[in-house]
């Protein structure tokens, strides 16, 4: 623990050096007014926060900037996650009021409207159908000989199937199997191997064309997911935040790995985290870069997450308020279809 004028000290270069990304010296501090302390007693509290982990000196005669320990005190010493200004919650508000169509696209823009609140790269993980039961499930004529079968899940997701037929069916016929799959998919779970079995109407038809979709939605061919599981925005933002072209090359590898990005906001959300900060979150190339995330719920169950990944020196009040905020209203946007 740091005594109140140590801690407030750290708070001061830490908010100096996020806002001017140069080293901060002990002048600097002193003039803060609500420190009264002077120059020589700053630069000494400043030696005793360096010894103590909290701070580094870049290189001879420079000021001091924050380490991975430093910005982990200023995050656990915040109060509350901040909030929004005016015009950025009247962002929010707009985005939401008009995102409505296909998930994909709210999805994808969610992390645009992310990145743009917090100049950070924005990640945005899809519902995972592992949780998802099917709500309505319908097979549609799209020509004489091709059907679309639709899918609509419970955690807002929707799984779409083209199917190419060897014979004309009539729309009474499409919608007598909508009605067989119906009675007995309607409510049963959508994950991986988990749909049940469909007994034979009786009709060759009917059972013919249920048979083609049981096939595709067990994993059989034509099996495709349409929804991407990671919507990624903001990438550019990251390039800008560094000066070495090896990070900036690292950093944007990790962002094209949708694996690693799930796998890594999960495990912050596992060890109880809001925020990873540099080595905290064991990802090496990403050792300068710090996470905000944030969980989002469906119809009161979990879903997907939302997070924004930035430079250590990430503005962590907006970044942690605008997270909570659209994790918040794009949870409740899905649960009102």
């Amino acid at each position: 623990m740091l005594d109140a004028r140590k801690a407030a000290i750290l708070r001061v270069v830490v908010e100096e050096y996020i806002e001017t990304a140069q080293p901060v010296g002990s002048a600097t501090v002193a003039r803060v007014p609500e420190l009264a302390v002077s120059s020589a007693t700053v630069r000494n509290e400043m030696g005793v926060l360096e010894r103590e982990g909290f701070l580094v000196q870049p290189y001879t005669s420079a000021g001091r900037i924050p380490t991975d320990k430093g910005y982990r005190f200023f995050v656990d010493s915040l109060s509350r996650p901040g909030s929004l200004g005016p015009t950025q919650s009247q962002q929010v508000r707009e985005f939401f009021a008009n995102a409505h169509g296909e998930l994909e696209t709210m999805l994808h823009d969610t992390s645009r409207l992310l990145s743009n609140l917090t100049d950070c790269a924005a990640v945005v993980v899809a519902p995972s159908h592992e949780v998802a039961s099917i709500l309505s499930i319908q097979l549609l004529a799209r020509g004489p000989r091709s059907a679309l079968l639709v899918v609509v899940l419970s955690n807002a997701g929707v799984e779409r199937r083209s199917f190419e037929l060897s014979d004309e069916v009539t729309d009474a016929e499409l919608g007598a199997t909508t009605t067989h799959l119906s009675r007995f998919l309607v409510g049963t779970a959508f994950a991986a191997g988990a749909v049940v079995p469909v007994p034979a109407s009786g009709d060759p038809v009917v059972d013919s064309l249920a048979h083609m979709v049981m096939t595709s939605l067990h994993g059989g061919p034509g099996h495709v997911h349409d929804l991407d599981s990671v919507f990624v925005g903001g990438t550019a933002r990251m390039a800008a935040a560094f000066d070495a072209i090896g990070t900036i090359r690292q950093v944007l590898t990790i962002l094209e790995q949708q694996f690693v990005l799930v796998s890594l906001l999960q495990d912050v959300l596992n060890r109880g985290l809001s925020v990873a900060i540099g080595t905290e979150h064991g990802v090496i190339p990403l050792a300068d870069c710090s996470v905000v995330v944030a969980p989002y719920t469906v119809e009161g169950e979990p879903a997907g997450t939302v997070g924004v990944l930035g430079p250590t020196r990430m503005h962590y009040e907006q970044a942690l308020a605008a997270v909570a905020v659209v994790s918040q209203r794009l949870g409740k946007a899905l649960t009102e279809g």
